[in-house]
């Protein structure tokens, strides 16, 4: 007889209990306990037979006379680079983003992109009939495009049809919605999204094909499922956007054939999304030059130089509580920031409320951004604008002190492009190279109360009046 077990697995993490209970044990997550059977097979006393010996596995030599396949271009330019230069043939790629992102949109014209090309590409949607993708291709302009589309969410019918029609790209929209009889579990549940997607990565590996899963993302951005997904694919992109703003960054986090934390900037439009090829002059396009509470800060995202927009405003509290808001940067960095200023250089925060905002909804995790934080909070608390046609880099140290960082070369060149022809930053041996060879001004600082005496002079105000 087969006797049936039921265990409650946690929907965050996948881990197996017995009982339920309120919290799990491994992630100490709330309420994520979900009762599913599981088929622990028939019930014998017997002893277990010693399985044969299997005929092992093939080893092969590092060096091979085959040339590698060549990497499939989707001519959009931004979506390309994030991936590396291309498509690996045989990858599988996990996206996530928030719904209604523009996920759909961005797959469906690369779809298309591969088709022009060449490519025999399928398009299989979970979520929405086939009226509808054909809908949002005709909005778009793609309606001419070869894609084969289907809807369908079991795993078996979708495995035997790519088989047959033997596809070199498909887009799975999306792997919560797939389901697999294998299993008794429902549709979205942490066994069947981990069996799926391994499924459909084993396909990639054996049939030469590029796989892109689509997954949802939770309510702290992260990809729905367990984490195991994340470790089976190739690369995880995250698409990211903020509603109010048409800016939408295609960022990797994870790339086994290429760069990680590079980012592609598209527009969204109503034919759909448009690349961007110089996103420092869109997160820069309107912004006043002698403006308080502003720095430019010259980054790094990936390989590309970025110049973005830190606004800052520091104000009276209101009900005698101090309050910090972030949108764009870590919380906790600048609560570094803030204790730095206050220890190192006298300025008190206690009272008063702190509001930080990087422009264009674009995200920045790069330490270097510390300086340019420090910057536009100090002209905010003074009330004096930073030199004019100036950025800003540097990483703080908890001393006060001012470290150098990486590329000066590269992010000066891209400031040098937009017509930025001062800079301020840390001293480092690469600085006074740069400033021969680009042809601009640096000041160039040791400790942290150098920004104060640099923003608090004669020059700043008549710059502003």
């Amino acid at each position: 007889m087969v006797k049936l077990a039921t265990l409650f697995v946690c929907q965050s993490c996948g881990t197996s209990h017995g009982k339920w209970a309120g919290r799990c044990e491994a992630c100490g997550g709330w309420n994520s306990l979900v009762e599913e059977s599981a088929d622990s097979g028939p019930v014998s006393t017997k002893p277990k037979a010693r399985p044969r010996s299997s005929r092992g596995i093939a080893f092969h030599d590092l060096q091979s006379t085959e040339p590698p396949l060549p990497r499939m271009q989707t001519n959009i330019a931004e979506f390309d680079r994030v991936c590396g230069g291309g498509i690996v043939p045989g990858s599988a790629l996990l996206i996530g983003g928030d719904p209604g992102i523009g996920k759909s949109t961005l797959l469906l014209q690369a779809a298309a992109a591969l088709s022009k090309n060449g490519a025999k590409v399928a398009y299989v949607s979970g979520e929405e009939a086939i009226d509808q993708v054909r809908s949002r291709a005709r909005r778009l302009g793609l309606e001419g495009a070869h894609v084969m589309l289907a809807t369908e969410t079991a795993l078996g019918p979708i495995l035997d049809s790519l088989k047959h029609e033997k596809p070199d790209f498909v887009v799975i929209d999306s792997i919560q919605t797939l389901w697999s009889d294998a299993l008794g579990a429902a549709p979205g549940s942490v066994s069947q999204v981990r069996a799926c997607a391994q499924e459909l990565t084993r396909f990639a590996k054996k049939r030469n094909c590029a796989v892109v899963l689509v997954g949802h993302v939770t309510k702290d951005g992260q990809i729905a499922g367990p984490r195991v997904i994340e470790h089976m694919v190739d690369s995880v992109l995250y698409f990211e956007g903020e509603r109010g703003h048409q800016f939408r960054i295609l960022r990797a986090v994870k790339n086994r054939f290429g760069p990680t934390d590079e980012i592609g900037v598209f527009e969204m439009s109503d034919a759909g999304l448009r690349e961007v090829t110089n996103p420092s002059a869109l997160f820069l396009d309107g912004r006043e030059d002698c403006a308080t509470g502003t720095a430019v800060f010259a980054g790094i995202e990936g390989t590309r130089p970025v110049l973005t927009e830190i606004q800052a405003l520091v104000a009276p509290a209101a009900f005698g509580t101090a309050r910090r808001a972030v949108i764009g940067w870590d919380s906790s960095r600048l609560a570094m920031v803030l204790a730095v200023l206050e220890t190192r250089c006298g300025f008190s925060f206690g009272g008063k409320d702190v509001y930080l905002n990087v422009a264009g909804g674009l995200k920045v995790s790069e330490p270097a951004a510390d300086l340019a934080v420090a910057a536009a909070l100090i002209s905010s608390a003074l009330d004096l604008p930073l030199p004019p046609k100036a950025v800003v880099y540097g990483e703080i140290a908890l001393s006060g002190e001012i470290r150098p960082v990486s590329r000066i070369g590269a992010r000066l060149k891209e400031a040098n492009k937009l017509g930025f022809k001062h800079a301020v930053g840390p001293l480092g041996r690469n600085t006074e190279k740069a400033e021969r060879n680009l042809g601009c001004t640096i000041a160039k600082m040791v400790k942290l109360s150098d920004l104060i005496d640099l923003i608090d002079t004669r020059e700043s105000v008549a710059a502003r009046e």
